[in-house]
């Protein structure tokens, strides 16, 4: 089922519940370098007992990616649900459990989260089906982007600037409206400058942030995947494909308001998520400031030590480690006591 590395003084493996092959290497070499027990589980290949009472891990971490549909596995994103229910149920200390991957895989919920809260994000109706769009559409005024609400990596979204363009798709029966068939019709914003910012957080709490200065051409953001800082200086990617195309895209280390760091632990907190990433904008037509994106599956950026000034996978290692220990701790503390006066 998995590769096991023992040491790290955990009597049960940390598991690392993923499925993109190439994403989560600098963790596995960090968890190696601490000796640390931990083992792999691939969601591609994975099957549970539900009958069986024994705990297997000291700690699940979920590395499930909403964007698995494009990889050819849609069914494992509904499976990793029911799986980490589960774990839950079980008594498994689960990192991104089950809340954390519902809003994950929920644009719709991350909306009603942020509305909850009373924080800004670009106007938007929730539809299920194409004939609804236009409608929609009309309310919030163009353009407007269409995002299946279980996306991932930019994938999906759509931009329509007039009732012309997106009747022609709905007529055409092309609207892409995800696995679960919903869908999002949403304000279209224009970043000023180009600029977007994305804020890390690490067991809930602000742990970096970047600016990522954007062309305009991608909806897809993976800050791995970026190539190059504001220097013009290559950056090393070591957890996205080495085959990744260069996008334009150009990444800085950055220090958010204090208010900002707030509002993030505030939505993180919410929805459950330990260790992801947020991202807003500031509107150039309104200038409103935006959040639009909770990532729970989050990559952290290229060449870290070089545009942040430290590495957050040695950080988050270290997280998952002594949370697992703490965790078999408590379960090891426990006293069940039996008999008594009658």
């Amino acid at each position: 089922m998995g590769d096991y590395n023992h040491g790290g003084g955990l009597a049960k493996p940390i598991a690392i519940y993923y499925e993109h092959p190439d994403w989560f290497r600098p963790l596995f070499q960090q968890l190696d370098e601490r000796g640390a027990n931990w083992l792999k589980i691939e969601a591609r290949h994975h099957y549970y007992d539900a009958a069986s009472p024994e705990r297997e891990y000291s700690l699940l971490f979920n590395r499930m990616s909403p964007s698995a549909w494009q990889r050819g596995l849609a069914h494992g994103i509904f499976y990793t649900l029911n799986y980490l229910a589960h774990l839950e149920a079980q008594g498994v200390r689960v990192v991104n459990g089950y809340r954390c991957f519902a809003h994950e895989t929920s644009k719709a919920l991350q909306l009603s989260n942020l509305e909850k809260l009373g924080l800004p994000y670009p106007k938007a109706r929730i539809i299920n089906h194409p004939s609804q769009a236009l409608a929609a559409a009309e309310a919030i005024g163009y353009p407007v982007v269409l995002k299946p609400n279980i996306g991932g990596s930019g994938a999906g979204i759509e931009r329509f600037s007039s009732p012309d363009q997106l009747r022609a798709a709905v007529e055409a029966n092309r609207l892409y409206f995800g696995i679960d068939s919903t869908a999002l019709v949403q304000e279209a914003f224009a970043a000023r400058g180009g600029m977007i910012t994305r804020v890390e957080v690490l067991g809930g709490k602000y742990l970096y942030a970047i600016q990522i200065h954007t062309t305009g051409e991608s909806f897809n953001l993976c800050p791995a995947d970026i190539c190059q800082n504001t220097r013009g200086e290559e950056l090393t990617r070591i957890a996205c494909p080495v085959d990744a195309p260069k996008n334009g895209m150009k990444v800085e280390g950055y220090e958010p308001p204090r208010e900002v760091i707030e509002d993030v632990e505030r939505i993180v907190e919410l929805a459950g998520v330990e260790v992801g990433g947020i991202e807003y904008v500031v509107d150039e037509r309104t200038d409103r400031q935006l959040y639009y994106d909770v990532n729970a599956l989050s990559n952290f950026v290229a060449d870290p030590v070089r545009v942040i000034g430290f590495n957050p996978y040695a950080r988050l290692a270290d997280f998952l480690i002594a949370e697992a220990q703490h965790h078999e701790s408590k379960q090891a503390g426990r006293v069940v006591v039996t008999g008594g006066p009658r």
